[in-house]
């Protein structure tokens, strides 16, 4: 299993993000098994067993720059409750160090963490999530609403231009400077990588 603990940033000098974020995980995030909740303060919690889907809510979070995502992989306590703050296990206590190590020091990294009893293969799933999010940090909005379109299943690189009433060159111009292909790349890794520590964890 999957656990992830998200924190708000800087949450004395903004308003209260969570409810948001929750509306927003909750609904893109398929397969949950336990939808995410507030946990305490400007926290929130979810779990899953598709290594997939946590690599997406990790991104998902890590797209506005406010918050510190921890994930937390491996066993948790059956049967499992009716919402995540009532949950327990060693996954939970993993999430509970991730996010703490996300939000900790000065990084220079983005701010996404991965723990696990198999310690190795969670810092190179770390590493694959840094990576990414490296690589989107500062995607432009056009890069944005390019990559996001090309993003959709069964989108042809014509049809996104035409969405975005544009020229086939000037979507690659944007895909190119969003670093769309490598971003493709850099998202398979971190499945993958998830997948096999997933697979490692069950074994």
């Amino acid at each position: 299993m999957f656990v992830m603990t998200i924190d708000q940033r800087g949450s004395r000098n903004d308003y209260d993000r969570v409810p948001e974020l929750i509306r927003v995980l909750n609904r893109a995030i398929s397969g949950l098994v336990l939808p995410f909740a507030r946990t305490q303060g400007d926290e929130l919690q979810g779990v899953t067993g598709d290594p997939g889907e946590a690599v997406k809510a990790a991104l998902a979070a890590l797209r506005v720059a406010q918050w510190s995502v921890g994930i937390g992989a491996g066993p948790v306590d059956e049967p499992l409750p009716a919402s995540s703050p009532e949950a327990r296990g060693p996954a939970f206590v993993l999430a509970r160090q991730a996010v703490e190590a996300a939000k900790g020091g000065r990084r220079v990294l983005p701010p996404v963490a991965v723990r696990s009893a198999q310690a190795d293969l969670a810092r190179d799933c770390e590493s694959a999530l840094q990576l990414l999010a490296t690589l989107r940090a500062e995607r432009s909005s056009q890069g944005w609403e390019a990559c996001d379109l090309m993003s959709q299943t069964g989108m042809t690189g014509r049809q996104a231009a035409r969405r975005l009433g544009i020229s086939p060159q000037a979507l690659g111009d944007r895909l190119k400077a969003a670093h769309w292909h490598l971003d493709c790349q850099a998202l398979r890794l971190s499945i993958r990588l998830m997948s096999v520590l997933d697979e490692t964890i069950q074994a």
